[in-house]
């Protein structure tokens, strides 16, 4: 196989390649942080105050603890202190 034909092949290669990864991105569900849903221990990241990161909120339903939900699963979200919000909640 000459350079050129080579070439050619490793391109198209790389491109199969790399539409492959777009079309699993598309397909995966697009996520949002979801503020005050997430149980005691259970928040996907840093939740204010006295926090690090993930599982380190001490209060289920913390206002300014988040977890990650599904594009429009948030504000759907009920628990025994109200909605999920976009926001952290006070």
């Amino acid at each position: 196989m000459n350079s050129s034909a080579a070439a050619l092949a490793a391109t198209l290669a790389f491109s199969i390649a790399g539409s492959a990864t777009l079309a699993r991105a598309a397909d995966a569900p697009m996520m949002e942080k979801c503020y005050g849903i997430s149980l005691a221990g259970k928040n996907d990241c840093k939740a204010g105050a006295g926090t690090t990161c993930a599982g380190t909120s001490r209060v289920a339903y913390q206002g300014d603890a988040w977890k990650l939900v599904p594009v429009g699963a948030c504000v759907k979200t009920k628990t025994p202190k109200g909605f999920g919000s976009l926001t952290p909640k006070a």
